[in-house]
């Protein structure tokens, strides 16, 4: 990110404070500069002596307290921070600010401060969905405070549900997020749309048709494309994985579904990206009852749905569209057959029968055919550094038909 960020992190008192102690490790192992502000109830839990530790920096506590005589120390705290982020946030501290209440070095600091300033509250599952709780939240969202949703899980009252502080990696990967997006990566300015997943077709009320895909790689593709600057949207197929961060995720079941959804948003998009595996036929006549078991084979009538990658190939215009081909044999020709007939710009081949290729594993054994005929071969690679490859290819295309 080029110039080391400055995080200024307000710490405020609550069990979830042992989890801001790893936040704090985890960013400047992550190479931002880290100054920690605690109020006293937070060193209640957690001794200022480890955020030091962990920061490698002084750790304020006491407004009154100067420990550089040349500045006001909240004012100089305030302008030194390129972002600030309290977690955890207790209903407390949200309550203060919400108010505009400075009495103590962290809600003064708080209202000198121009910076962005990110909250990420955690406690009890009922404090959060206090009527006060939301009403001060939505003042500060409105005043300009963005907001680090809690998860939900297992509580240190015994509750379960929502009001547990974010995990840290995740907080830090926004953080790292956003600087990318703000310094403007490879893909910044570009809209990009990916497909992920498998599509799931009904037989009846009680099964369905539907493939081995478990989205991982079009997850990935859509998280590497929004830590490179793009504006992402992910329609994915029914999947169990989280939804990546910086990305609008739209869920959907069938093809068709996948098709209305990605056919609508198409002629807004700079690059299409279609990595999830579609089902090619249908049952025709879906029932609305269970189907009853009986002797003898059975057959269910099918037909096909509806290509979406040739659609799109006959609808582009300015859009970068890249498909995939998940193969077992003749894995070049079928795919530079697939880049012609549905017009695509370059296809990512993947043969799913070698080892470390196939669905539902973290790594992909992927090759890049271009319209020239040339390819790019790729080792064995995690599914992120497979998409990262992949998106790194598109942006070039990009940027070079933009003139950038």
């Amino acid at each position: 990110m080029g110039e080391k960020k400055k995080i200024l992190l307000g710490v405020s008192g609550g069990i979830a404070v042992y989890k801001a102690a790893a936040f704090t490790s985890k960013l400047t192992q992550a190479g931002f500069d880290v100054k920690v502000m605690m109020t006293s109830s937070a060193c209640e839990f957690v001794s200022p002596l480890t955020f030091q530790a962990l920061s490698r920096n002084d750790v304020f506590i006491d407004t009154f307290d100067e420990k550089d005589s040349k500045v006001i120390a909240h004012i100089d705290l305030a302008d030194w921070a390129d972002l600030i982020a309290v977690a955890p946030a207790t209903a407390n501290i949200i309550g203060k600010l919400a108010n505009g209440i400075a009495d103590d070095m962290l809600t003064t600091t708080l209202l000198a401060a121009t910076a962005p300033v990110w909250i990420a509250p955690a406690m009890n599952v009922h404090m959060y969905d206090h009527p006060a709780v939301k009403r001060n939240i939505q003042t500060l969202y409105e005043d300009g405070y963005r907001f680090i949703e809690p998860s939900e899980g297992y509580l240190a009252c015994g509750y379960v549900g929502r009001g547990r502080l974010e995990e840290p990696e995740k907080m830090v990967r926004l953080i790292q997020n956003y600087f990318l997006q703000k310094e403007g990566g490879p893909l910044s300015g570009k809209k990009v749309l990916v497909t992920a997943g498998p599509t799931v077709e009904t037989i009846d009320p009680v099964r369905y048709l539907s493939n081995r895909s478990s989205g991982k790689m079009g997850f990935a593709l859509a998280g590497k494309a929004a830590e490179m600057g793009a504006d992402v949207t992910l329609v994915s197929g029914p999947s169990h994985l989280e939804d990546p961060y910086g990305v609008s995720v739209i869920r959907v079941q069938s093809a068709n579904e996948m098709f209305m959804e990605v056919t609508k948003r198409f002629d807004e998009q700079d690059a299409v990206i279609k990595a999830a595996a579609v089902a090619d036929y249908k049952p025709s006549k879906p029932l609305t009852h269970k189907m009853k078991k009986h002797d003898g084979p059975l057959s269910v009538e099918m037909e096909r749905t509806v290509d979406i990658l040739q659609t799109l190939g006959e609808r582009k215009q300015h859009q970068l569209l890249i498909g995939f081909a998940a193969e077992t044999d003749h894995v070049h020709e079928y795919a530079m057959q697939k880049l012609k007939k549905k017009n695509l710009d370059f296809v990512v081949s993947n043969n799913v029968a070698a080892e470390g290729a196939g669905f539902a594993v973290d790594t992909n054994l992927i090759a890049i055919h271009r319209k020239d005929g040339t390819v790019k071969e790729l080792p064995l690679l995690s599914k992120a550094a497979a998409a990262e490859a992949i998106l790194l290819e598109a942006a070039a295309v990009l940027n070079r038909n933009s003139g950038e």
